[in-house]
């Protein structure tokens, strides 16, 4: 059985510092994507308490909803719609500091105000995006950026 050890009374940092490895740790030896998927989602929620957290797959030239924790989500998501939608297409980490203000924003849910979307690739073609919601207007920052996308870069290994 696996722990995450979780210390609230870090800084966002250091909590992206010690949780990575043990997500890592968490998936070494595991060869089933959604099992790993899950943990990492999972891991991902119970350090930060986000609104909502999950992966989008690309399937069939449209985004199909995956592994998450939260609220029931949207299970289809088109190409170039939605922060979702447009990360795939545009190839790029999107962070909307307001929903309401991104242009055709999908609204899975009213609750959410503020989104960070960042495409999983597998030989330079996204294959997945983490999309992560927060009730809070600008929760997502740089540093949200940064780690997620090195977690990104370690969810290639898995796909």
């Amino acid at each position: 059985m696996h722990q995450i050890d979780v210390n609230t009374t870090l800084n966002k940092q250091e909590q992206y510092l010690s949780l990575l490895p043990q997500i890592e740790a968490l998936c070494n030896g595991e060869p089933d994507l959604i099992a790993n998927l899950s943990n990492i989602i999972a891991a991902l929620q119970q350090s930060f308490n986000w609104w909502w957290t999950g992966f989008y797959f690309v399937k069939n030239n449209e985004l199909v909803l995956g592994p998450f924790q939260g609220p029931v989500a949207c299970t289809r998501i088109a190409l170039g719609k939605g922060v979702c939608g447009t990360s795939w297409q545009t190839k790029t980490t999107i962070i909307v500091d307001d929903v309401e203000k991104f242009p055709e924003h999908i609204a899975c849910s009213a609750v959410s105000k503020s989104e960070i979307v960042i495409p999983i690739f597998k030989n330079k073609q996204v294959v997945a995006v983490l999309d992560v919601d927060s009730e809070q207007l600008s929760h997502f920052d740089k540093t949200d950026q940064q780690y997620l996308e090195q977690l990104s870069q370690f969810l290639t290994t898995l796909f």
